[in-house]
């Protein structure tokens, strides 16, 4: 009869203590965890048409999307209870103490799963729900899309041209008759020998097509030690 009466109390206050809607406003909620996703995506998508540098990771840019949603979250949590944001800070120094997280997107789980845990330790259970569901639906939707994966060249083709410099544009348009983009990454010349070192990078009209190429580049006069490397998508170096 004990565990019954146990049982009915835990029921009661499971339902009484958040999900009468009171103290969370849902609609606002659900407002600013949209605002959060979209803002995310607005800051993630300029990161990557701007970024320039070699160490891309696509896991960063996936961090940039759910945080908004996470710190969402978290403000909610805290509501200007001070008690609430210390505790909060101690749980972030016993996790960085105890586990160095190599991965951004790691760092964000580790996040996602201390507020839910707040919520429901302050008996935000809607709360605690709404944002398991929406931090879920976040992370689905950018494994599923592969978002933040960018793919800005298909081979890399290292050649030494030994002809004039003024006869590149020769070598230039065979590349672009089987290019949509061609980008020269380096070039290099030496006093002690003719002619110069040269390294592109290609963004193919089809990629299936990469040995015709290949053949053209080799029956061009001038070209030599002809070497080839397919890329893979951009991701953290």
């Amino acid at each position: 009869m004990n565990d019954v009466n146990g049982l009915n109390e835990l029921l009661s206050l499971f339902f009484s203590a958040d999900f009468s809607l009171q103290p969370v406003n849902v609609p606002a909620l659900l407002l600013g965890l949209c605002l959060a996703f979209l803002a995310g995506l607005a800051i993630s998508w300029t990161y990557m048409t701007t970024h320039a540098g070699l160490s891309y990771s696509r896991s960063f840019v996936n961090s940039l999307v759910v945080i908004p949603a996470i710190v969402t979250v978290v403000m909610q949590v805290l509501q200007n209870n001070l008690v609430t944001a210390f505790g909060l800070m101690a749980v972030f120094a016993i996790v960085r103490f105890r586990n160095v997280l190599r991965d951004t997107l790691d760092t964000s789980y580790i996040l996602s799963v201390i507020a839910v845990g707040m919520a429901c330790g302050t008996q935000r259970f809607s709360l605690a729900v709404i944002a398991t569901l929406s931090v879920a639906a976040i992370m689905f939707f950018l494994w599923y899309t592969a978002y933040g994966t960018r793919h800005r060249y298909d081979l890399i083709v290292n050649l030494h041209w030994g002809r004039p410099a003024a006869e590149l544009p020769y070598l230039l348009r065979v590349l672009e008759r089987h290019s949509r983009a061609v980008y020269c990454a380096t070039r290099r010349s030496d006093e002690r020998q003719e002619g110069m070192d040269l390294s592109y990078r290609l963004l193919l009209r089809d990629p299936s097509r990469v040995e015709d190429l290949l053949t053209e580049l080799r029956a061009v006069e001038g070209v030599s030690r002809l070497t080839s490397l397919q890329a893979q998508e951009e991701s953290e170096l």
